[in-house]
This record gives structure tokens, sequence and C-alpha cells, in this order.
């Protein structure tokens, strides 16, 4: 006779098979899972061991290709400047380890640089233009007349491009040296320069800036500083327009240039000048600057060489 016991007695050993059947179904599982798991983690370990390689790999070849172009640069360059006169002018934002090299660099081409000129963050800062374009207009010498644009970065540039660069048609001052002095020092009295010696104009000009620009008024602060170059490099023979990574985004004054097809077809770029190799770029366009000619180099996507003569990419 089946008693109420014994139903409670099976049932009882059927949640008993119950969990034990879990209990080494888990257990089992559990391994099988963990063996996968650990599997996998040294697999990935592996792949990051190797990543990490690779990646000490390529920083020593760059290293390597760094030292080479810092020690190959003043002979690459020899005489590609020969008696050429050059102006550096630096954003606030440009290294000054850049600044120095492209300075060595010049004097190993055979040019001198006559003059240096550091922008404040006030000369981009776009709260800041109204008074920029009103100390420029105040400030023109008589024979220099300013450019249509009412931009401050190319009014700026229509001011300090005559008064830092000869004349390319007759090689002579566009204004007395009395007239530089008096815009200079107005410049910085009012903040848009650091102290600078006095002024003497060159044939050439380098403007040296850093990355791109930072802030809500990013571009804004790029376009002055890219139309500035531009300007100045209408004043006289020529300029280049030098920035390091991330000066050839859309936030960087080389990446507005780019986007300028007047403002490329006489402006040079170099958008890696942070580089020993994109120093002596620097140097390489000044020379074809001379020739009447302009180019996008450097590494960027938006660059179209290397450098002068590279193949394009």
């Amino acid at each position: 006779m089946i008693t109420l016991r014994y139903h409670i007695t099976s049932i009882a050993a059927v949640f008993l098979a119950i969990a034990v059947g879990v209990v080494l179904g888990s257990t089992t599982l559990s391994r099988s899972l963990l063996s996968g798991l650990n599997t996998e983690n040294s697999d990935l370990g592996t792949q990051v061991a190797q990543l990490e390689q690779d990646r000490n790999a390529l920083n020593a070849r760059l290293a390597d290709g760094d030292s080479f172009a810092g020690a190959i640069g003043p002979l690459a360059v020899r005489g590609v400047l020969d008696k050429r006169t050059v102006v550096l002018i630096t954003t606030a934002d440009a290294r000054p380890a850049d600044r120095d090299a492209v300075k060595a660099l010049v004097t190993a081409g055979g040019g001198s640089v006559t003059s240096e000129l550091q922008l404040t963050d006030a000369f981009a800062d776009p709260a800041k233009a109204d008074q920029l374009k009103e100390i420029v207009i105040r400030l023109l010498p008589a024979g220099v007349q300013l450019p249509t644009a009412t931009d401050p970065g190319t009014l700026a540039g229509g001011l300090l491009g005559p008064l830092l660069l000869i004349s390319k048609a007759d090689n002579k001052e566009q204004a007395s040296p009395e007239e530089a002095a008096a815009a200079v020092a107005g410049l910085t009295e009012g903040g848009f320069l650091a102290a600078a010696p006095e002024v003497k104009p060159a044939q050439l000009a380098v403007v040296l800036t850093g990355g791109s620009s930072t802030g809500d008024d990013a571009g804004d602060k790029a376009a002055t500083i890219a139309r500035f170059a531009t300007q100045v490099d209408r004043s006289g023979a020529g300029a280049v327009l030098a920035g390091g990574a991330g000066s050839a985004e859309g936030s960087g004054a080389i990446g507005v240039v780019r986007a300028d097809t007047a403002a490329t077809s006489i402006l040079s770029t170099v958008d890696n000048v942070d580089t020993p190799a994109g120093r002596v770029v620097v140097v390489l366009a000044l020379a074809e600057q001379v020739a009447e000619r302009a180019g996008r180099y450097g590494s960027a996507g938006n660059a179209q060489a290397a450098a002068p003569g590279a193949p394009s990419e």
C-alpha cells in the first residue's frame, strides 16, 4: 500500500536528484567556462605583449628616423637660402624648441633671421578683434595700403607684412624704421605682440604656430592666424606657415589655409614642424617660395607630399 510517507520520500528523492544534478552540472560547466576564459585571457595577453613589442619597435624606428633627419638636416638645406633673409613670427602656442631648430636650419641653409616677433593669445582672440582692427588702422604708415578684407587676421597681416618684409618688386623697405617701430610698439602696448627688439625687414617669413586651437572659438582663432599668414605672404617674396600635430585639422591654422584654394596657391604650409624632418621641409619650402611655388607638406591627410620634390600622395 502506497502511503503518504512514501509519496513524500519519493518527492524528496526527486528533488535531491535534481539538486545533485544541478551541482554536478554547474561544476562541470564552471570548469569548462573557466578553462575557456583562462585560454582566452592567455591569448589576449599574448596579443597585448606582441602589440607592445610592435609599438616599441615602431617607436625605435621613429626615433632613428628623427635622429637621422636631425643629423642630415643641415646638409640637406646647405646653400638653399644663400644670402636670403628671413623674419620669424611665432604664435603664443608655438614651441620654443621648434623655433630654435628652424632658426638654426635657416642659418645652415645660408640665410639669416633678421627679426623675431611673437603674437600673443590676444592676437587671435575673437573678443579682441575690434580692438586689434582699430589699432591696425590707427598705426598704418602713410605708404601702406590695407587689403579690402575686414577680418582681423588679414588686416593685421596687411599692416605687419609690409613692415616685416621688403618689397618683392625692388627689394626695398616698404616703410621707414620709425613707422615700423611705432606700429610694433602700438601692438605691443595693446597686448597683441610680446615685446620685440628692433624690427629689420627680410625677404621671406616663417609663421610658426602650434597645433589645433581649442575652446568655443577655436575655428575663429585658427582663421585669424591662417589669414594673417596668407596676407604676410602677399607682402613680400614669400612665406611658410608651419605647425605641429593637429595644425592641419579644421581647428588648426594650416587646416584653414588648406581649405582655401586661393591661399594654398601662394602660401606654403608644413604640418609637422614638431619633427626634425618637418623643420628641414620648412627651409626647403622657403627656397621654393623664392621660385614662386607653393605646396602643402607634411604627414597629415591633406598634405600633398612629404617635402618639395617628393612624390605626391
